[in-house]
């Protein structure tokens, strides 16, 4: 017979089945924690995709507005070299006229008032002209304001006839 009380000998198998229940508790914790573990993965993941994606339609939209800038950039270069040629070609053709008498060309005079084709239309350019052509301002010369005005009364006269 084993030594010791009757107590120890009942006490052992209680002892027993608490250490198996407490490894029965500590496995199912370890489980629970694996699943959850899993689970956090999972979500990682899932959040991770989904930022890759979020990344990679910026990158692309932000791509798609650098083109579009850098065609924009390019007209606005294009455009203004094609306004420097125009500002030179009507400099040109503003000094010409300004080494003219009055009495020049008619149908080089009308350029100013091309697109005209009613009276309202001709007062309202009439008003641009003046105040960009007048002898005070800058780019004013007054043989080219003699020669817009001379065009204007002309153009009066065949709207009011």
């Amino acid at each position: 017979m084993p030594e010791g009380t009757a107590s120890e000998l009942v006490l052992e198998p209680v002892a027993e089945e608490l250490r198996i229940n407490k490894l029965v508790q500590g496995e199912r914790k370890l489980e629970e924690d694996r699943r959850e573990f899993e689970r956090e993965k999972r979500e990682f993941y899932f959040r991770k995709k989904m930022e890759e994606k979020r990344l990679t339609e910026e990158k692309r939209l932000f791509q798609m507005k650098w083109k579009i800038l850098e065609g924009e950039l390019q007209n606005l270069a294009r455009e203004k070299k094609e306004m420097a040629m125009e500002k030179e070609q009507y400099t040109k053709k503003a000094n010409k006229y300004s080494a003219y008498s009055v009495s020049c060309d008619s149908s080089e005079a009308e350029m100013f008032f091309s697109g005209v084709d009613n009276e309202l239309a001709l007062k309202k350019r009439y008003k641009e002209l003046i105040k960009i052509y007048h002898p005070d301002n800058a780019a004013g010369d007054t043989g080219t304001l003699q020669m817009i005005n001379k065009t204007y009364d002309l153009l009066k006269k065949q709207f009011t006839a």
